[in-house]
Formats: structure tokens, C-alpha cells, sequence
């Protein structure tokens, strides 16, 4: 038999039924959306990692000392000279703390940083108006402040802050800059942030070891080079124990978010696949009632020539439509989701084009995989026994 006959046959039977037909769609629709949507969030949320930390440049080193290195103490004096190192540009060490900052009536507990005037540049901040830490802040210890654009909006709301002044744990700090929103990175917000000159945080803060400092090397290539380096200063300073510090480097952190995020998506892809066999056990089950239905028209049809495989390929033709057409309206649905959830909610999601013929692939051998038992049953039934059906 034709197959574009066989085709015209299985889609009147299709068209015949439509309820049933889009009920049966149902879960391959659900299965198909879910996959894409899921995949595409965690894609999105992963390029929006990677954007942000490549946003930093590929050649920052981050040095992270352990609490246990409390006998060691670096001085702000003594880090500086690492940018005397091979390969290294520049040095920004940062000791932080938990304040709370108010102006007015208005009040908000943030975190605090004690910076010099690197480390703007090295962790590519930009001032919206007015300054940035300048190393005479640093030599006079000034109390001075830059603040990031949430503290601006929640505590100034429409007011210009440069020269007014806030009381930080009581202490009265001049506003001399305002920084450009950076946003939020790995579940910190980089807006939420008072910045001032790292000598004046040594003493508000009482803290006197830094235990994170910012390098920058001279180029992507040299940053192997400058972390090297950097690793036998480290050692000689701290007694040999490299258990006291961790020196990380971009393309480090963006290998292991890769890793993490891929597993993620495949772990929301799996668990949102497990709808298209709940899908495909629905087609195998509406087919299967099908084939009963329609015995007595399988039987005339066997009666006048037909042959076993022109019964078997219209069965699985009609099963594989109908998990076929219920992708390509997952696939839309899918589209449209991620549309709403990037215009209403401002989420990141991007959907790869692997993903979508991937679910759509899926829900074809699904089609296939569980309308192969009732196209089998119904090809195997004998012209006679199919007529005497009631």
C-alpha cells in the first residue's frame, strides 16, 4: 500500500477523534515544554554566571587566606609588593565586615569593604558620579565613602549623595562616589556594597589580617605565570602550609560552573523527560483502544489484501503523528514560556537549538517505542476472527 495513502488513513482516524486525540497529546505536550523550559533555565542561568564573571576579565587571581593562618599576619604593606612579581599588574587586597548604615530616618544592614584605589579597577567597577578611593584617603585615613547604587536608592531615593554624609555604626562618613549597578552574581548582589579606604576599615573594622586579596596579571596568558609566582611568595610567607591559602583564577571558576551547571540541566531535563514516557504510556493506551475499536475495520481491510505490515505501518504512523504534532506544540508553548519569563520576570534563559530537536526526537521514538504494541497487536489479527468481532 501507498505510504501517502497509509498517512491519509491514519490522520482521518486522528482527525476522527479529536478530544481524544489532543488528551492523548497531552503529556508529550507537557513532557516536550518541560524539557525545553527546564534545559533553557539553567542554560540562561549558567551564561549569565559566565557573562558576569568574564565581565571581571579572564586574568583576575583571587587569594583567599584560611582563618586557621591567624599566626600569619599580611599586612596591607607587605601584599602590595606582590604587584613587584612576574606577571602580576595589580594588587587589591579587601578586608570586609556586616554594618548597618543610616541616613536620616532611614536605615540598612550591608556589607561593608575596605578597599585601595586598585580595586575598582581590578574587579572592573565603574563610578556613576563623582569619585572613586584615592591612596591620599588611604595615607590620611579619611572617612570617606562610596556607595553602591541599592544603598543609594534605598537610603537617598532621589536625592544626590555625593557630599552628604551617613552614619556607619555611628560614625559619620562622607559620600564621595556612587557606583554603576553591576548587579547580582552567584547569589551576591554587587550593589549592596559601602566601600572605603582600606586603613580606615583596619581600624573601624579591627580587623588588621586581610584575608582576600584581588590580582590582576598582565594578560590572560601570563596569569599561569602569575599564579606560580604568586603561590612560592605565598609559601615562603606562610611557613611552607599551603593548606593556608587558595588561590582560584577565572578560567578555574568557569570550568567548575560549567560542570555544575550542565549537570543541573540534565538533571531538570531528566526529571522533566520522566512526563514524556507518562505521555507515551498514555498514546500505547489510547492506541491499544483503538485497535479494539476499529477490529472489525482491520478485518475487512485484511479481507481485501491488505498485508500485516500495511496494518503495522498505519498504526504506528497514527501513534507517531500524534506524539509528532504534540511536540511541535510543546515546542511552542516552551518558546512562549521563555518569552513571559524573560519580559515579566526578567529571567535569564536561552534556549539551544541541540535541546529542541532533542525533545522532539524523544517524543517521535516515544510515539514510536509504545505504539509498536498495539500496531503489532492489531497486524497480527486474523480477517476472520476481526469480522466475528462485536
Amino acid at each position: 500500500m501507498d505510504i501517502f495513502i497509509t498517512l491519509k488513513m491514519a490522520m482521518k482516524s486522528i482527525v476522527s477523534n479529536k478530544l481524544r486525540t489532543l488528551l492523548t497529546m497531552l503529556g508529550i505536550i507537557i513532557g516536550v515544554a518541560s524539557v525545553i523550559i527546564m534545559v533553557s533555565i539553567g542554560e540562561g542561568a549558567s551564561e549569565d554566571i559566565k557573562s558576569r564573571i568574564e565581565g571581571m576579565g579572564s586574568n583576575l587571581l583571587t587569594i583567599s587566606l584560611r582563618s586557621n593562618a591567624n599566626r600569619y599576619s599580611l599586612k596591607y604593606e607587605e601584599i602590595k609588593k606582590f604587584d613587584e612579581i612576574e606577571g602580576v599588574s595589580e594588587v587589591a587586597p579587601v578586608i570586609s565586615g556586616n554594618i548597618t548604615a543610616k541616613f536620616g530616618t532611614e536605615s540598612l544592614s550591608v556589607s561593608l569593604n575596605g578597599i585601595d584605589d586598585a580595586y575598582m579597577s581590578v574587579n572592573d567597577y565603574n563610578i556613576e558620579y563623582g569619585r572613586a578611593v584615592v591612596p591620599l584617603d588611604i595615607d590620611n585615613r579619611e572617612k570617606v565613602a562610596v556607595l553602591g547604587s541599592y544603598i543609594v536608592e534605598e537610603l537617598f531615593g532621589d536625592i544626590n549623595p555625593v557630599g552628604e554624609y551617613i552614619k556607619i555604626d555611628g560614625t559619620r562618613f562622607k559620600v564621595v562616589g556612587v557606583l554603576k549597578s553591576k548587579g547580582s552574581s552567584m547569589g551576591a548582589s554587587s550593589d549592596e556594597v559601602i566601600f572605603i579606604p582600606i586603613s580606615t576599615a583596619e581600624r573601624f573594622l579591627k580587623i588588621t589580617r586581610i584575608r582576600t586579596i584581588y590580582i590582576q596579571a598582565d594578560s590572560p596568558e601570563s596569569v599561569t605565570t602569575a599564579q606560580e609566582n604568586i603561590e612560592a611568595s605565598l609559601l615562603e610567607r606562610l611557613d611552607n602550609d599551603d593548606s593556608l591559602y587558595r588561590v582560584f583564577n577565572q578560567t578555574q571558576i568557569l570550568e567548575t560552573i560549567e560542570e555544575v551547571t550542565k549537570s543541573t540541566s540534565l538533571m531538570l531535563g531528566g526529571i522533566a523527560a520522566i512526563s514524556l514516557l507518562v505521555g507515551g504510556i498514555g498514546i500505547m493506551n489510547i492506541m491499544l483502544v483503538s485497535v479494539t475499536e476499529r477490529t472489525r475495520e482491520i478485518g475487512i481491510r485484511k479481507a481485501i489484501g491488505a498485508k500485516r505490515r500495511d496494518v503495522l505501518t498505519q498504526f504506528l504512523i497514527e501513534s507517531s503523528v500524534i506524539s509528532g504534532i504534540g511536540g511541535v506544540i510543546g515546542i511552542i508553548i516552551s518558546y512562549l514560556s521563555v518569552y513571559v519569563l524573560k519580559r515579566t520576570f526578567g529571567m535569564s534563559a536561552v534556549t539551544p537549538i541541540y535541546i529542541v530537536m532533542a525533545a522532539f526526537s524523544f517524543s517521535l521514538a516515544v510515539g514510536v517505542f509504545f505504539g509498536l504494541y498495539p500496531a503489532n497487536k492489531a497486524s497480527k489479527l486474523r480477517p476472520v476472527d476481526a469480522l466475528r468481532y462485536e
